[in-house]
């Protein structure tokens, strides 16, 4: 079981401020409550306590004040701390009367402003002639002394006050309070000192978490009065919080009234404003009590704070999900057409305008969008890839614009951010850009030209993101057929590359495959001849039209990374009919066989080249080097006339 947190506790601190007479019975009795509070005694009245009382409430050394009387009442209407007044009970009076009775039989009873309900109950009881008068001021109090002793009055009973002043008469003053009714009032002012205490402590806590907010705060009460503001609101306001307190909100700045909110009776929340020329966002919220509004909480959010937020939860997103992981030094290739697609790319990567990335699929598009993304400023932001063929047509327009709650059925609670958004101050790379339904080409080119999103359902949101495009379809045919906005092709067209596919990149592919093995095989890539195998498979890798290109070239790589783990002696022989069993798209007749009509002097020459070269390469057992020894060619030239020429069907054995 938990137990409750201690409650805060300190010694009270207790002025007890009177005349003489009820300070000595104080005194008297402040030895009793050593160990509970410190208490000050001080014989001043009036204009003197006052001042005195101020003083220890500045300083704050009194939590509470101890007083009785007229002087009582002049404190609690001067200060503003607690004031406990010694009240006057039956059995007081009647003790005090039965005190007077010993001296005379003529007693007046006077007491401040107004008499005293029970004495006529006790007159009847002690058989006395007992006079009640009131006073209202001093000057009162010494007239009706005067009147009572030349009425022949001569034992007054009352307060300190009263008994003091009686006796500068030349009367005898009874003090009509007792040692019982100092005791419970003592009780009383250390009860209300430690209540005070706590509610300062909570204070303090409350304004201390109001003070660290960057949020402005400010409350008032029914009367739409300031009660607290917080720093970050008396900045925002321009107010301070001395000026501030007690006066009515809408006369300090007259835009952060919040009597709609008294009116309606409900919250106004996210409200975007302009305050002194400065952007931000207010909530105002009303406070009840027992069904009724008792007061109004106004907070202001500056709105360049919140967007410092909304790129810190937007950067922490992409650390989690949208980032680049490849960069241009991870794109392997030394043929002509991929060093300059890579060096224009490098060049693409220093603006900002729109990219449009072409090529047969598998040719490593967003490979190339990464790259530009990780060479550009925006490198640090996110990366958000979309493949706009991917996602059915109905979903596609709310995963890149996103929606608000309760925009469609079936809508996600709470909404959704859209792609657009998440991708605020990166890159947004749209794959497949050919794949977009006609409808959404429209949004998409008002969101290119106006950089400003719209959820469904929802308010405009300005973005700021570089688009970048890639398609493997022909957009000019898809603009000539009607499937592809004209003004969206241009718009996407600025800076355009174009990947060249795999079969146009001669002895990339050795190096390709090379790396894709060494990969797939991993730890055990150091057991193994890759270098060895990649020269026997080299005429097919070569000679293969690779239609797939890189993707395809992967998928053959692992495939023989798996047979070749449980084969130590892998393609060491018979390596035409192991890999008709093992890559039977090397030897089909669409990837390896010229076209029928190609009849010509020269291809038939080059057909016969090709042959005598396959004939080497057999008669070599395989072996490149040798056969390009005893052609007199070089290794490149070998491969080269072997990749001019896609007869599959008729591939040497190399072993």
């Amino acid at each position: 079981m938990m137990k409750a947190p201690k409650q805060p506790h300190r010694r009270a601190r207790i002025a007890a401020i009177s005349y003489r007479g009820l300070t000595r019975l104080i005194g008297s009795l402040t030895p009793e409550y050593a160990e509970r509070a410190d208490i000050t005694v001080i014989d001043k009245v009036f204009d003197e306590a006052t001042e005195i009382a101020r003083e220890l409430v500045m300083r704050g050394q009194v939590d509470v004040i101890l007083s009785a009387g007229a002087n009582g009442a002049y404190l609690a209407d001067t200060l503003g701390i607690p004031v406990v007044r010694v009240p006057v009970t039956g059995a007081d009076v009647m003790r005090a009367l039965l005190k007077a009775r010993k001296m005379s039989d003529h007693i007046a009873v006077v007491t401040y402003q107004e008499p005293n309900s029970e004495l006529e109950e006790i007159k009847d009881l002690v058989n006395l002639d007992i006079e009640q008068r009131t006073y209202t001021t001093i000057d009162d109090a010494k007239e009706t002394f005067r009147e009572l002793a030349h009425r022949g009055f001569r034992v007054i009973v009352g307060s300190s006050l009263i008994t003091e002043l009686a006796e500068r008469e030349g009367l005898t003053g009874i003090l009509v309070y007792s040692r019982n009714s100092v005791r419970s009032t003592m009780e009383d002012a250390l009860e209300i000192a430690q209540i005070r205490y706590r509610e300062e402590q909570r204070a303090e806590r409350i304004n201390a978490i109001l003070s660290h907010l960057n949020e402005g705060v400010v409350a008032v009460d029914s009367d739409q009065k300031v009660l607290l503001i917080n720093p970050a609101m008396e900045t925002l306001a321009g107010v301070t919080a001395e000026s501030a307190h007690g006066r009515r909100l809408e006369d300090l700045v007259p835009e952060l009234a919040v009597g709609e909110v008294f009116r309606h009776g409900h919250a106004m929340l996210s409200k975007v404003e302009k305050i002194n020329k400065r952007t931000v966002v207010t909530n105002r919220i009303p406070i009840r009590s027992d069904g009724n509004i008792t007061g109004a909480v106004l907070t202001i959010q500056d709105a360049q704070a919140i967007s410092r937020a909304d790129r810190s939860i937007r950067s922490r997103n992409r650390r989690t999900k949208f980032v680049a992981k490849y960069e241009f030094r991870d794109i392997a290739g030394r043929s002509p057409a991929v060093l300059r697609a890579r060096e224009l790319c490098e060049q693409y990567a220093e603006t900002d305008a729109t990219v449009l990335i072409t090529g047969e699929t598998g040719t490593g598009k967003e490979l190339f969008v990464q790259g530009i993304h990780n060479a550009s400023r925006r490198r640090s932001a996110p990366f958000v890839a979309v493949n706009c063929g991917a996602i059915p047509d109905n979903l596609l327009e709310s995963e890149l614009f996103g929606y608000e709650e309760g925009a469609f059925t079936g809508s996600r609670r709470g909404g959704q951010t859209g792609l657009f958004e998440l991708a605020h101050t990166g890159t947004i790379c749209l794959d497949e850009i050919g794949e977009m339904p006609v409808s959404l080409q429209t949004r998409l080119l008002r969101v290119l030209q106006e950089k400003v999103v719209m959820p469904l359902g929802g308010d405009p949101v300005p973005i700021d993101v570089r688009v970048v495009a890639a398609t493997n379809c022909d957009l000019k045919q898809a603009v000539e057929d009607g499937t592809f906005r004209r003004d969206l092709y241009y718009r996407l067209n600025i800076l355009q590359v174009s990947l060249p596919p795999l079969r146009d990149r001669g002895d990339d592919v050795l190096l390709l495959s090379t790396k894709l093995l060494h990969d797939k095989l991993g730890s055990r890539a150091g057991e193994r001849d890759i270098t060895g195998l990649v020269e026997r498979l080299a005429p097919h890798l070569l000679a293969h039209a690779w239609p797939g290109n890189v993707r395809e070239l992967e998928n053959v790589m692992e495939r023989l990374a798996v047979l070749w783990e449980d084969s130590g002696n892998f393609l060491s022989s018979n390596v035409e009919r192991q890999l008709r069993a093992i890559v039977p798209e090397f030897f089909t007749a669409a990837a390896s066989s010229p076209p029928e009509d190609a009849d010509s002097l020269k291809e038939f020459v080059e057909r016969t080249e090709v042959q005598r070269i396959r004939n080497a390469v057999d008669e070599c057992h395989g072996n490149i080097s040798e056969a390009a020894r005893k052609l007199q060619l070089s290794r490149t030239t070998l491969w080269r006339k072997l990749r001019r020429q896609h007869q599959d069907s008729s591939m040497p054995s190399t072993d």
